[in-house]
């Protein structure tokens, strides 16, 4: 018995003086500190990636929503310059018109007072 006793005693300061040393203990402490730290740094760096890039696409936004707006703008000026280039065309078919019929009535004016005239010569 006394030797089972001696046999675990000395198996347990085996056991022991087998682990991990308080050097050991520490550098495994400071290793997880350091994993912790780096992955505490990676996530700050994601967070600020993610938020410079909602910055991003709220700006794309603001410009995709401008350049809409500058279309559309465009297009109204578009119409309105065509809407006022037909109008200007109009007024100048009726101008012409209106011409043309004073110069139809003058002629027939001048063609009465002619044919008057010879009528009167014939007379």
């Amino acid at each position: 018995m006394k030797k089972l006793f001696a046999v675990l005693v000395v198996s347990g300061l085996v056991f022991v003086a087998c682990g991990p040393s308080a050097e050991e203990q520490a550098a495994e402490q400071q290793r997880i500190a350091d994993s912790i730290a780096q992955v505490e740094e990676q996530q700050r760096i994601q967070d600020s990636l993610a938020a410079e890039l909602a910055k991003a696409q709220e700006a794309q936004a603001v410009a995709e929503a401008a350049q809409a707006e500058a279309e559309e703008n465009a297009a109204t000026a578009v119409k309105q310059a065509a809407k006022a280039t037909k109008k200007a065309a109009t007024t100048v078919k009726k101008e012409a018109e209106a011409t043309v019929e004073a110069a139809t009535n003058a002629t027939s004016a001048a063609d009465r007072r002619a044919a008057l005239k010879q009528a009167k010569q014939t007379n």
